[in-house]
């Protein structure tokens, strides 16, 4: 996450990383900045050697949607920025192009349409091509000028369909709405007749079987009938739905350095369970939950075993197993700071996973890079050295061995920290959805603000849930996510600050179209300590909100109870967020949001102090790894100090 706010913050980010075994560098290429600065197949200029050609559609009834359904069908358009070379390929090039043509407008539903292809002014037909003409035609032009090309096309009337029978092939009779509900197959009489729609609804008639535990359901037969006097289609279907099969036998393939006992722990789904589609993407979901894998391909067998089951095939490729990456940041109101990373994916065949990561800052009082007339000394320095290793499937089972270890010296606009921190949880996972962990933490640490300094020593035994039904990590669009939290630190195990920790997070997100271009997401965390007074909690311990994880357009950290103007903390927290998430294209979207919250003294909020609410919109640029996150953030209920907006960049939804 990186934050910039309205003093002339100048941030530099720079991230490098390198999987050891090789490296590759791609070669330059023209940055064209979402798509929106054109592409590169406009046609070269005029040559002796190459034809180069100009392009026009010409559509009766200017249908832009149908010139571009042509313009995508088209290889005079896909590879006019690579001209042929001589007369004669032009013109077999646009010969290739009418049948495609036709196919497309076929397709969208125009059967009685004619396509014609004026090259240098020679047309080209399907049933009449004159391609002498247009190769003498076209030849005139070497050297000296793009050759004009003129697609005309007149679609002529749209068909729509007149009948629609889909019947089961093996009675050849109409399923009742009961087996196949209206609702799947949904085209009917008066829709219009193209090929996209039949198609879809066989795809939707398909899937709508499979779920029903049937792997081999099948369009047997399709029979379409055009009517051209009429303008209409009648369409048979005829569906094989297949039998109802369970889970079989499930084979882990392509391993050769992680234990198969590992992978087969994070498979939930039993031999004989009901077949589903969503059973085997929640099984690839899980698997690939194991950092050491890089893909996971679930293959099907082609028929049934003796007991009925379908077998399945899980096909693993594993990653490189060690990884190394270092960035560098500077900023005018944090100053610089470096920080590197290295991790082993796989350090003794069973996916454990060992990572060290070292953090180097500048520290400050309220932040602001160093003081030119100061020397620089070892105590404005900040650092932060974690270890961390995860062991999964211990003995085969679904339980994971969780062990981390932290030193770190920090500062905040509110207080300064050092401490040594160590965990060790086992992990138990119910489902790919659904784990508990619990274990033992141990912290010794220092914080002073402006209540005063405390050494403490923590010794607690924190236990958590987690669950997450949503489709996709960095871009949810559906399903929900839960997180929630308690550590007690009672006196009795060695704590000198008696305190019970809970913090809990919910978010949900609910798709509004079936394409999931508009999406609501919503968030909710709340906080509480018991068991001390706010002056004897250490001041890391205590809530604080503000921040890109927090209510955007804030400060990190700054919004809590205040003494002497200083934010000092609380001992509760409730922070909120609601986000509209809207595609323009399929690359680009925008994303209101309002966001929420504060600390409050007490162990649970009673709202003594004001919640503060921001809100700002973020641009998205959607790309196979995630959505690249730009916000801007204003506060809603700016006080004095608070900034006048905020910017947060980053990869991944903000929740």
């Amino acid at each position: 996450m990186l934050w910039l706010s309205t003093n002339n913050r100048i941030l530099f980010l720079f991230f490098a990383g390198l999987l050891l075994g090789g490296t590759s560098i791609a070669p330059a290429a023209a940055f064209d900045f979402f798509g929106l600065f054109g592409s590169d197949d406009a046609p070269p200029p005029p040559s002796p050697s190459a034809l180069p050609y100009s392009l026009d559609f010409v559509v009766a009834g200017e249908d832009k949607d149908l010139r571009q359904v042509l313009k995508d069908a088209s290889t005079l358009q896909s590879l006019q920025g690579d001209p042929p070379p001589d007369a004669p390929a032009l013109v077999s090039r646009a010969e290739a192009d009418l049948p495609r043509l036709i196919d497309a407008l076929w397709g969208a539903g125009f059967y009685n349409a004619r396509v014609t292809i004026n090259v240098a002014g020679a047309p080209l037909q399907i049933q009449a091509q004159r391609s002498n003409a247009a190769i003498q035609a076209a030849d005139v032009y070497r050297a000296r000028a793009l050759v004009p090309i003129e697609v005309q096309v007149d679609p002529g009337h749209l068909f729509a369909l007149r009948d629609v029978a889909v019947v089961d092939a093996g009675t050849n009779r109409p399923f009742p709405p009961s087996e196949l509900p209206p609702r799947v197959v949904k085209i009917e009489p008066g829709d219009p007749a193209r090929s996209a729609d039949i198609l879809a609804a066989e795809a939707r008639i398909v899937d709508h079987f499979r779920t029903q535990s049937r792997p081999f359901a099948k369009v047997q037969d399709r029979e379409p009938v055009v009517f051209h006097p009429a303008q209409a289609m009648d369409i048979g279907l005829k569906v094989d739905p297949g039998p109802r099969a369970g889970i079989g036998p499930i084979t882990v393939q392509g391993l050769e350095n992680v234990d198969p006992a590992v992978v087969r722990s994070f498979i939930y789904t039993e031999p004989g369970d009901p077949y589903s589609p969503a059973a085997l993407a929640s099984m690839r979901k899980s698997i690939l939950q194991i950092e050491a894998l890089s893909s996971v391909r679930i293959r099907e067998a082609e028929t049934l075993d003796a007991y009925g089951n379908l077998p399945l095939f899980v096909d693993i490729t594993e990653r490189q197993p060690r990884v190394i990456g270092a960035s560098v940041q500077y900023s005018t109101t944090d100053g610089p700071a470096v920080r590197a990373y290295w991790a082993h994916r796989n350090l003794f065949g069973g996916a454990e996973r060992l990572r060290f990561e070292g953090n180097l800052f500048y520290l400050t009082e309220d932040g602001g890079e160093p003081d030119r007339d100061e020397d620089p000394s070892w105590e404005d320095l900040g650092g932060r050295f974690r270890a961390s290793f995860l062991k999964p499937a211990l003995g085969g089972t679904r339980n994971d061995l969780l062990v981390d270890g932290l030193v770190e010296r920090d500062r905040t606009e509110g207080y300064t920290s050092r401490l040594v921190n160590g965990t060790a949880v086992i992990r138990h996972r119910f489902s790919e959805t659904f784990s508990i962990q619990g274990g033992i933490e141990i912290e010794r640490g220092q914080t002073s603000d402006i209540l005063g300094q405390i050494d403490y020593r923590l010794v607690g035994v924190p236990v958590s849930l987690s669950y997450d039904s949503t489709d996709n990590p960095l871009n949810p669009t559906e399903g929900m996510r839960l997180i929630a939290s308690v550590t007690p630190y009672p006196e009795f195990l060695g704590s000198s600050v008696p305190i019970t920790v809970a913090r809990g997070t919910a978010s949900a997100y609910f798709s509004l179209d079936e394409e999931a271009r508009y999406v609501l997401a919503g968030r909710i965390g709340l906080g509480s300590i018991v068991g001390a007074d706010l002056e004897d909690i250490p001041a890391n311990r205590r809530f604080f909100a503000g921040g890109g994880g927090s209510v955007r357009g804030f400060g990190y950290r700054t919004l809590s109870p205040t003494f002497l103007g200083e934010p000092i903390g609380g001992r509760s927290l409730l922070e909120a967020s609601v986000e509209a998430r809207i595609k323009i294209t399929d690359t680009i979207g925008i994303v209101p949001f309002v966001d929420a919250g504060t600390a409050f003294a007490s162990s649970y909020p009673d709202f003594d102090e004001d919640i503060r609410v921001s809100a700002g919109l973020g641009l998205r640029y959607y790309t196979g790894i995630g959505p690249i996150r730009l916000d801007i953030a204003t506060p809603l209920t700016r006080e004095q100090g608070d900034r006048s907006f905020a910017i947060y960049v980053g990869i991944g939804q903000a929740f």
